[in-house]
């Protein structure tokens, strides 16, 4: 959606702009000469205005129809390329391919109103365009012929009306860009209406580590959803405990770490920390999520995200805490091993401790960390259990969990209902 700004920036707006100026710089220039001319140049751009008025309307609905079509087909594309192998399964591929050719026609026809909206508001243009410079030869022939049906209300020399008529195609010239450049306002419109709006920047106020956290009332309602995520939940946290969230799929966990990190809206409640109003803990939490992000490069650069300044000393401490050791040993190159951006090589249990000696890392008093632990087999999950009990000493940590094992370690658990 963002790329197709890029035409409404780079060609609409300056395009509207000599619209805007250009066609009243050639009038006043023509009225100089022959202000008969100017008026007549003047008298076909009124209807030409309103017949574009009209032709914009329509196409704006049709191209808001089309990027639906468009989004339609791409999504159901995309999502049936993953469950592939369930539509095999169930032979669901004739009804499949069916369903996408249906959509792939919806968005043809989608395009064809649109691009007949286009012409025929090129074809409005071109007609008043035509019109104005014919009526204007017409008008300086007859005059310098003296065979106006009327008293000439001017005196039109050869030259005044050769300059009149090499004007006069220049007159909507500039509304030809605008009007080539129109569709790139549309599509910018639509998929400007898909786009998240960005919020003034949040200032965070620094946190004192020993600094209690106070949830009070806390209520997560996410625009167009029905329910809200977390209903008015109370937690209070001390520093340097470790609080295990425990609950269902749905039950508003994972809400609550993003609420901390700013990235959760707070409907109602207060976030306070040692009494102050807190907006986010972005820059004082390290965070790991259940799907641990990683980039193509090596396991160093990995873990420098976190923390771009740190040296060799804290990165090896965080590698012992988040216990990698023994994988670094097992690999070629060690830190400086190459991976690419799906783990290629690496088990599910090695991809959440590259997320965990990350967020150790960076160093921040709160750690947050979301699943640590989810689908990993019964061994891999006890080792990284005793991992987190371990490298979690000394911070305020929360940790969104299904699983009991892991909420164990926790010297509290909080226990969150379904979603209301």
């Amino acid at each position: 959606a963002v790329e197709a700004l890029d035409g409404y920036v780079a060609r609409f707006l300056p395009a509207r702009r000599a619209a805007a100026i250009a066609p009243m710089l050639v009038l006043a220039a023509t009225a100089c000469a022959s202000w008969v001319a100017a008026l007549i140049l003047a008298a076909t751009l009124l209807p030409f205005v309103a017949a574009m008025i009209l032709a914009g309307g329509a196409a704006a609905d049709e191209s808001r129809r089309q990027f639906v079509a468009l989004h339609r087909l791409s999504a159901r594309f995309a999502d049936r390329v993953r469950a592939l192998p369930v539509v095999l399964a169930f032979r669901a591929e004739a009804r499949e391919t069916g369903a996408i050719g249906a959509a792939a026609q919806e968005l043809a026809d989608r395009t064809m109103r649109v691009l007949r909206v286009a012409f025929l508001s090129s074809a409005a243009l071109e007609f008043f365009a035509a019109l104005s410079v014919a009526l204007v030869a017409v008008y300086c022939g007859f005059s310098l012929l003296g065979l106006l049906p009327f008293t000439a209300p001017e005196t039109l020399t050869l030259g005044r009306a050769f300059f009149v008529l090499a004007l006069a195609p220049e007159f909507y010239s500039p509304m030809r860009r605008l009007a080539a450049a129109y569709h790139d306002k549309q599509a910018a419109e639509t998929a400007a209406d898909t786009l998240i709006p960005i919020g003034d920047p949040v200032r965070v106020a620094p946190v004192v580590a020993a600094a209690p956290l106070n949830l009070r009332d806390v209520t997560i309602h996410y625009p167009g959803s029905d329910a809200p995520a977390v209903s008015n939940l109370s937690l209070r946290i001390e520093p340097g405990e470790m609080v295990a969230l425990l609950g269902p799929s749905g039950s508003g966990k994972t809400s609550v770490l993003h609420l901390l990190l700013g990235l959760a809206p707070l409907t109602a409640g207060s976030v306070e920390a040692g009494g102050a109003p807190l907006a986010s803990l972005a820059g004082q939490a390290s965070w790991a999520g259940q799907h641990p992000l990683l980039i193509a490069g090596t396991i160093r650069e990995n873990l420098l995200l976190a923390h771009p300044q740190a040296d060799d000393v804290a990165l090896q401490r965080a590698v012992v805490s988040a216990g990698l050791v023994p994988m670094l040993n097992r690999r070629p190159g060690g830190l400086d091993a190459v991976i690419d951006a799906r783990g290629s090589g690496l088990s599910g249990g090695e991809r959440r401790r590259i997320a965990l000696a990350r967020a150790l890392l960076k160093p921040a008093p709160f750690l947050l960390l979301d699943e640590p632990t989810a689908h990993l087999d019964a061994a891999a999950e006890a080792a990284l259990i005793a991992t987190i009990a371990v490298a979690a000493r000394g911070r305020t940590t929360l940790i969104a969990t299904h699983s009991p094992a892991l909420a164990a370690i926790a010297t509290r658990i909080v226990r969150l209902g379904a979603a209301a």
